[in-house]
């Protein structure tokens, strides 16, 4: 039995999935459970993933990529990452708010 807070110096924590085989040329050589292996596979894939610029889907991904990455680097990157996510809520709250304003002031004023 293990004694309480000691932990397995090869355990990397959850396994990651296998590379889509797309960049076989580029992991040649290297060895397939390898976990800096499989972040270069997945760094290879996020960076080669196409995805529509203008749409709805196309902007949420890119918000995604980008709270996945600050979530990644962790520390004050995540904390700028946050500030810049609340500040952009923040100016639509102010804007919608401007809007409603204008409206009532139209309607009612």
């Amino acid at each position: 039995m293990a004694a309480t807070g000691t932990s397995d110096p090869h355990d990397e924590g959850p396994r990651r999935e296998p590379p889509s085989g797309q960049f076989e040329d580029e992991l040649l050589g290297l060895d397939p459970d390898d976990p800096e292996a499989q972040a270069f596979a997945e760094h290879l894939e996020r960076v080669h993933r196409v995805r529509p610029a203008y749409t709805v889907e196309g902007y949420l991904g890119g918000m995604s990529d980008f709270a996945d990455g600050a979530n990644r680097l962790g520390g004050h990157y995540r904390l700028m990452a946050m500030i810049l996510a609340l500040a952009i809520l923040l100016g639509v709250a102010v804007a919608a708010w401007d809007a409603i304003m204008y409206l009532l002031t139209v309607l009612f004023g």
